[in-house]
Order: C-alpha cells, then structure tokens, then sequence
C-alpha cells in the first residue's frame, strides 16, 4: 500500500520523477548509499519526531544529526522520536521506507537546510527497497515542506 501511495502522489503531482526500485535494502542511510552508489550525505533521511505533542516529519541529508538546542530553539521543545507503530499509522509508511510523499495523513513536513548542499537527493518512496531521485527545492514544493536549519553536519575530517 505504501509504495502505491508514493505511485499515486508522483503520478498526480509530478510524473516525471520515477520511482527508483531497488532489489537490495535502501532502509538505512549505509544500505541506500551503496545501493545507489552515492555519497551517505545525499541520501535524504526522514526522521519521524514528536515536539511538544505535535508529530511531524523531518527530511535531512544522510550524515547529519538533530540537533536538540536548534530543535527546540525553532519549535519550543526537544524533539522525540516517534515509535515505529506510531510512524507506520502517521505515514502510511514502514520503517526504512519513511519518507515525505502519498502520507496517511496530514502532518507536518520540514526540510533542514543542510539538503540546499545537493542539486539532487534520494529520499525513499515508501517502501525499504525504492526512492527517487529528486531536487530539495523541488521536494519542498510538492510537498508543501518548510525549511528550517535543526540539525548539524559533521565536521570534515582533516588527514
């Protein structure tokens, strides 16, 4: 159901991006970059949080943390991750398949800002085996998705 869900929000509102299906795991951030063959950072994670009761969907690139101070600077409280049961009834959307389009239901999505880095970003698309490959402004577009800077990048290594 979830990938159909992914389907039908692509075929409606943008039937030019395909649904990149995958015969290995793109669940983790690790599995979606050597899946797809590129960098951890351009996967786009999809973090399912809870602040001050209020359940919403964070998309950020594949190397970055939530960052609480920032979190509950821009939203009031520190964030909580949301259960897995939880997530699946919001999203309509397994675990490792979570991602920003064709939702069960309406809840808030925020981009951090740390995507506006890439030209291009793979979110998954509702299962743990598919995601596309798409621009962050664009994502923020079709989803109705506000930017907000929650979350930290590491520090490049020096060697």
């Amino acid at each position: 159901m979830s990938l159909a869900s992914v389907r039908a929000f692509f075929a409606e509102k943008a039937p030019d991006i395909a649904i990149i299906a995958q015969a290995a795991s793109t669940a983790t951030v690790a599995e979606a970059a050597a899946t797809l063959g590129v960098a951890p950072a351009r996967i786009a994670k999809t973090l399912s949080i809870r602040v001050d009761g209020q359940p919403m969907l964070v998309v950020t690139r594949g190397d970055s943390r939530l960052d609480n101070r920032k979190t509950k600077a821009a939203f009031g409280d520190r964030p909580r991750m949301l259960g897995a049961e939880e997530v699946e009834t919001l999203t309509g959307h397994p675990p490792g398949g979570v991602c920003p389009f064709g939702l069960a239901t309406a809840i808030p999505v925020y981009c951090d800002v740390s995507l506006q880095a890439f030209d291009t970003v793979y979110p998954a698309a509702g299962t743990r085996t598919a995601s596309v490959c798409i621009a962050p402004e664009r994502m923020v577009a079709l989803t109705g998705a506000a930017w907000v800077d929650i979350c930290t990048i590491p520090e490049p290594e020096n060697g």
